[in-house]
């Protein structure tokens, strides 16, 4: 709404009910707005206990798994969480293998294919 129109209802207001109506009107006017910001402070205090109640169930539901899973397996603790070290191994030498030439004869000797 802008400033001309609530002007207007003002005067409307000012016409059919005079200036005794006006701390009426304005208490009235006080009295919802504080209405208004406690249910919507309501609103928001359940939803936040109830995000907590939540919250508070899902931890609850969570340390009774682990508790479950150190049961089933109580021999193994729970190892670190520390980071496993990389070994560095160096790179095998290469060798080149030059092709044997043992009991091969030159092409030069080839008999002709008869």
């Amino acid at each position: 709404m802008s400033a001309g129109e609530i002007i207007i209802i003002l005067f409307v207001y000012l016409m059919f009910f005079g200036a005794k109506g006006v701390p009426a009107l304005a208490q009235t006017l006080g009295k919802a707005v504080y209405q208004f910001r406690n249910a919507a402070r309501d609103v928001q205090n359940e939803i936040m206990s109830s995000a907590n109640e939540i919250k508070r169930e899902a931890n609850i539901k969570m340390d009774q798994m682990e508790i479950n899973l150190d049961e089933e397996h109580p021999h193994q603790q729970k190892a670190p969480n520390i980071p496993q070290r990389k070994i560095f191994t160096p790179p095998a030498e290469t060798t080149t293998v030059e092709p044997s030439t043992e009991g091969t004869t030159p092409a030069s000797d080839e008999q002709p294919v008869k």
